[in-house]
């Protein structure tokens, strides 16, 4: 019975790392909220302007394609979207946060997209890292700078499920669009700028996190 316990605790812990109550204070208080928000805002424009200056560029491309391009900035722009859904329920139970199959959408798709583009910004840089650890003031952004940013998009998924939910459709539309942004990436090499080209093993890693992202938010939100 201690096992079992010790398991189901450890379960618990996994699917809700943070306390309950810190969470419901961040995300309850105006002025936390508010911050999330600007630093989701001031982020966002950072990625902008970075994929704004790579090559290829934001604006070698339609406007349609914006979202499936800057895979960091989409991301960011979803978060922002499903913590502003809190916006008209401040000083309620996280808990009483109403819900219904738009909002499932909208959380599954920021938790899903937060996840896999802070892992797979972990994996990309670490598959060449003498392209990138250095000491230069640039290697030493674009290799710890961009880790500890994409850090922040694990840590902001975490506390989606603590007032969001799921459902199979908003799972599967999950899947289905993860997996168009992995065909656009890889198919017409629209992949995030890198120091290096993106062969078989990162595109095939892509798409493997593609199907284990969508089946950790399965287990992580409640539906």
């Amino acid at each position: 019975m201690g096992a079992m316990a010790d398991a189901a605790d450890l379960r618990a812990r996994l699917r809700r790392p943070f306390p309950k109550r810190w969470v419901q204070y961040y995300l309850g208080n105006p002025a936390s909220l508010g911050w999330l928000l600007v630093a989701d805002a001031a982020a966002f424009l950072v990625g902008i302007s970075f994929y704004v200056h790579s090559d290829p560029s934001l604006r070698d491309l339609s406007a349609l394609a914006y979202p499936l391009f800057g895979d960091s900035p989409t991301a960011l722009a979803l978060a922002a979207l499903s913590v502003a859904t809190l916006l008209p329920h401040l000083g309620r139970s996280l808990d009483e946060v109403p819900s219904n199959r738009l909002l499932a959408l909208v959380h599954t798709l920021a938790f899903v997209w937060l996840v896999k583009y802070g892992v797979w910004t972990a994996i990309a840089l670490n598959l060449r890292p003498g392209l990138y650890v250095g000491f230069t003031p640039t290697l030493l952004w674009e290799y710890w700078g961009i880790l500890l940013t994409h850090l922040f998009f694990l840590l902001h998924a975490a506390v989606i499920p603590y007032y969001g939910r799921t459902s199979r459709g908003a799972l599967a539309a999950a899947l289905l669009l993860l997996l168009l942004n992995d065909a656009f990436d890889y198919g017409l090499g629209l992949y995030p700028p890198l120091r290096y080209e993106a062969g078989p093993l990162l595109a095939g890693i892509t798409v493997v996190l593609s199907f284990l992202t969508v089946g950790y938010a399965y287990w992580v939100f409640d539906r």
